[in-house]
């Protein structure tokens, strides 16, 4: 049986760099060009990799997905309800302005103008969001069921609005907002939730 040859890049580090095209320019605004200098591959690489454009941004989603994880476990770990809802947009003016990376959210950013031929990347997208909305949920329904969020509360519909602000604060990041914007937004959302879920 004949091996094929073995990678001569690193997976993971050609991922984020990947990344960080689609996060800046957007799936269309991203050309093959861009994506395999920024990779520092040719295109047969990125091919025999990933099989498609499509396919690198759906490992590129993967390899996001894994880093929101490790930070998910920080959100999740909010003692009280509160404090969950606090850290998940406290972290998100944080990271959406981090200088180091680019303004905003790749699951945001990622789809917008997508044309013919990509129609299922904003499909993608949302799924990856989705998956973000359902540890809230799952987060806020134990919060109910040991009393820290009153009975009436709907833990489905938090974690929706808890995901909607995030959505628009990577919408604002990107179009200019400065930290202290997107922190007031996060401090106005989280009296809200306080207010209507807590009381």
């Amino acid at each position: 049986m004949v091996m094929g040859r073995p990678r001569s890049f690193c997976t993971d580090k050609a991922l984020d760099e990947a990344m960080e095209v689609f996060w800046r320019h957007g799936y269309d605004g991203s050309s093959l060009a861009m994506l395999t200098k920024a990779m520092g591959i040719k295109p047969p690489s990125l091919y025999a990799a990933f099989g498609s454009k499509e396919g690198l941004l759906k490992a590129a989603l993967d390899r996001y997905a894994q880093k929101r994880s490790e930070h998910m476990r920080y959100v999740l770990a909010g003692k009280t309800a509160r404090d969950v809802a606090e850290r998940f947009l406290s972290s998100i003016a944080e990271s959406h302005t981090d200088p180091a990376n680019p303004p905003g959210c790749l699951l945001v950013q990622g789809g917008l103008a997508c044309g013919e031929g990509s129609e299922s990347i904003p499909f993608e997208l949302a799924a990856k969001r989705a998956e973000t909305e359902r540890d809230l949920k799952e987060r806020f329904v134990l919060a109910k069921q040991t009393g820290d969020l009153s009975k009436e509360s709907d833990p489905s519909a938090l974690a929706r609005f808890l995901s909607t602000v995030a959505s628009g604060m990577g919408v604002l990041a990107s179009s200019g907002a400065d930290r202290e914007a997107l922190r007031d937004v996060a401090r106005v959302s989280i009296h809200a939730f306080s207010s209507n879920a807590l009381s």
